[in-house]
């Protein structure tokens, strides 16, 4: 059983942190989560920046979700980027952000979508590392743009699109 309160990495990696907030065994390996963030920032042309990647359990992701986003509800991710909006420049340079996966939902939304385990892990890193570097959603053509991305890289790692036969 793991100490919640002890962030544990599965290895080191400098740039990437792995934080395991919960019991749930069935999560990647810290080096398919670099495999994953290394094409995101090298197909974007980006420089790395250091991040946190924390994999919890509901309880912590609805609490979090109702404390930033006013949603009293577990979700699947949640970014917590690092830049400065005032200047749009990283505060502690060169540390990019916090990404958040809930691991029970991840595992079940695979279930129920009929999804590779390993591809909706991909997608969902992919997806927070993207609100990370300043995409979004918010509206159709954001969204149309996101997606893209987001299929175009995870078909580079070997993944089908997120969004074929989805019901999300």
């Amino acid at each position: 059983m793991r100490d919640a309160a002890l962030p544990i990495m599965d290895k080191p990696i400098s740039w990437l942190e792995i934080q395991f907030a919960t019991d749930d065994v069935d999560v990647p390996s810290a080096s398919d989560f670099e495999c994953w963030a290394s094409k995101v920032f090298d197909y974007l042309q980006v420089p790395v920046g250091p991040v946190v990647v924390r994999l919890v359990n509901e309880v912590e992701m609805q609490a979090l979700n109702r404390e930033y986003r006013n949603i009293d509800k577990p979700t699947n991710v949640l970014s917590f980027s690092l830049s400065d909006p005032v200047s749009d420049s990283f505060l502690l340079e060169p540390l990019l952000g916090d990404i958040v996966i809930c691991v029970p939902i991840v595992l079940s939304e695979a279930n129920k979508q009929h999804k590779q385990w390993l591809a909706h892990w991909a997608h969902m890193l992919v997806h927070g590392l993207l609100h990370l570097l300043g995409y979004d959603h918010e509206d159709i053509i954001q969204a149309e743009e996101m997606e893209s991305l987001e299929t175009s890289l995870l078909q580079q790692l070997g993944f089908p699109s997120p969004y074929l036969d989805s019901t999300m």
